[in-house]
């Protein structure tokens, strides 16, 4: 485990963290809330009261203007802001994305992070945007890596390095650069480059760009998800393993008049109600919220709190062994989050590597939650179980089950697993009476592997009258299939 970051708990590729800095421990996964030298909606020293740990600002801007430049090298970079706790500095990478160029070399940023006394030092990586030609983000890629090989010799002490992962929307560049970096020993490991994406709502791509970039790293490194300032994406990032955000949300959102929730964005105009209990939805009304003079900073106070509330949400969800039915919930908040959600699971043999193996209780959710990885890791231990003699399957008590060897319960999306381990985790699932078609398709897939496994048992399938799939006719070549409404009492 790493030396400054520490993981406490675990559920599926979450955790919830401890990540040392030169000024501070911050608990990880949080938000770091974008401070802009220059234009401050809420000072900084008041973001602790919103449950912010840890601050992110831009080192270029800072540089560039020298006013700013001069009391950051007099006062340091906390004195600058007025915060005490850890601050983290961008290089100038996003201007560099916006405009194509920046009046600064790599050696040069690196060396005023270090001067003003940054916690998090960035260095001055190319941020190849999506879609661009396969041999532009592996030669931009190349760059990146010999700026950050630099930034490794150049950065030493108790400052912190990012390393940057790039690679455009291609995962095998995103792994190979996640590799790559792992051997250079950076702190913190920000995914870069992905704001587009989180823009234009195509968070299948950002799952895959995040998966392949993790599955490069080590899995205790810490990582960074650039300009991800959304709450409504917070919990699938956090599944996939992301443990630091960074939000100027708050604060544009609130200038263009918007009204951040855990489920997506309002427009203050439209809103008759105000759907939060933070201090401000509390002490106004939609109405009075709307016509106040300091409306922007109100609503940029509001934005932070939910934004605060969702993350204390996740870490409870993350104790809980409750994640990702909270990330089931959120995406179904947007069909773009649904696409999102139905790309992870496509990445549910290595999320099984990462999910504890002992939880509290399986919610199904939905379609989605049979391909979950504790169904996954079911169907992988079926050879686990020795049936003999005469086997029972049924979904609920039947007349006459004493007769038999041994009776397994039958309950989707699992499948047949002896009735002992009913009150056992994962098999004290809270489940729908009804099975969708994906949960009994899941569930009978595994019954037919579990009856092929034990071909020396004489199994006896008792269906349930809701059950109809195709699978059912091959279970019928090897068992006896009856429905209950036909099963003879004894």
């Amino acid at each position: 485990m790493s030396a400054i970051f520490e993981i406490l708990d675990k559920d599926a590729g979450g955790r919830i963290g401890k990540l040392r800095t030169p000024h501070g421990t911050v608990e990880t996964p949080t938000v770091m809330p974008v401070i802009n030298p220059n234009i401050q909606l809420i000072p900084p020293n008041e973001m602790r009261s919103f449950g912010a740990e840890i601050l992110i600002t831009n080192s270029y801007i800072i540089y560039r203007k020298e006013e700013l430049r001069n009391v950051a090298l007099e006062k340091g970079l906390h004195g600058l802001l007025g915060f005490d706790g850890p601050i983290m500095t961008d290089s100038g990478s996003f201007q560099l994305s916006v405009y194509g160029s920046v009046e600064v070399t790599n050696e040069e940023i690196l060396g005023f992070q270090q001067k003003i006394g940054s916690d998090i030092i960035v260095p001055l990586d190319i941020p190849t945007p999506p879609d661009v030609h396969y041999r532009r983000a592996e030669e931009e890629l190349a760059v990146t890596a010999e700026r950050l090989e630099a930034a490794r010799k150049f950065v030493q002490g108790e400052q912190l390095l990012a390393g940057p992962v790039q690679g455009s929307t291609y995962p095998e560049l995103r792994e190979k650069a996640a590799s790559h970096l792992k051997d250079l020993n950076f702190e913190v490991y920000p995914l870069g480059a992905v704001v587009p994406l989180m823009e234009s709502y195509r968070y299948a791509e950002l799952v895959d760009v995040i998966a392949a970039s993790k599955k490069g790293l080590s899995p205790t490194a810490p990582v960074h998800l650039f300009g991800a300032g959304h709450p409504m994406m917070f919990a699938l990032a956090v599944a996939l393993g992301c443990d630091l955000f960074d939000s100027a949300a708050y604060a544009l959102y609130a200038k263009d008049g918007r009204y951040i929730t855990a489920t997506g964005t309002y427009h203050l105009d439209k809103l008759n109600y105000l759907p939060c209990s933070c201090p401000i939805c509390s002490k106004y009304t939609a109405e009075e919220l709307k016509k106040a003079k300091n409306r922007d900073e109100l609503l940029g106070r509001h934005n932070l709190y939910a934004t605060f509330a969702e993350i204390r949400l996740i870490k409870q969800c993350i104790k809980d062994g409750k994640l990702l039915e909270l990330v089931e919930q959120r995406c179904r908040a947007h069909p773009k989050l649904l696409d999102g959600l139905k790309k992870l699971y496509t990445h549910s043999s290595w999320l099984e590597q990462l999910d504890p193996a002992t939880k509290g209780t399986f919610f199904y959710c939905g379609p989605e939650s049979a391909s979950r990885p504790e169904v996954l890791r079911f169907g992988k231990r079926l050879e686990r179980f020795n049936i003999e003699g005469k086997a029972l399957i049924r979904a609920g008590p039947v007349k006459g089950e004493r007769s038999y060897d041994q009776v397994l319960a039958f309950k989707a999306p699992f499948g047949a697993f002896p009735v002992e381990m009913e009150e056992v985790y994962p098999f004290n699932a809270e489940v729908s009476k009804a099975p969708d078609y994906e949960a009994l398709k899941t569930a009978l897939s595994n019954t037919l592997k579990l009856i092929e496994l034990n071909p020396k048992a004489e199994f006896t399938f008792v269906c349930e009258p809701e059950f109809e799939h195709p699978l059912l006719e091959k279970i019928k070549e090897k068992a006896e299939l009856v429905y209950r409404d036909a099963w003879k009492k004894e």
